[in-house]
């Protein structure tokens, strides 16, 4: 099944490890140091520039989305 994340983007739900909700992630300074370290090595896509509400990790990259986690959920079902 396909997941529309936002804007043009859509991934396979095989491709997807986890959904994560950007302001309750990214209180942890691990959390932080990840996705860092992943922007640094061109690992992160952002759907679009608003303001984000998840990241989504999968095998290859991560996706910096405006559509809040339990959206994303429902949209898996």
């Amino acid at each position: 099944m396909f997941i529309h994340l936002g804007e043009n983007t859509v991934i396979t739900d095989k491709k997807i490890i986890g959904v994560f909700d950007m302001d309750t992630s990214t209180v942890n300074k691990a959390t932080r140091d990840y996705l860092s370290a992943a922007e640094k090595n061109k690992k992160v896509e952002y759907v679009n520039f608003d303001l984000p509400k998840s990241f989504i990790v999968t095998d290859e990259k991560i996706y910096i989305s405006p559509i809040n986690t339990s959206t994303i959920n429902k949209r898996s079902k």
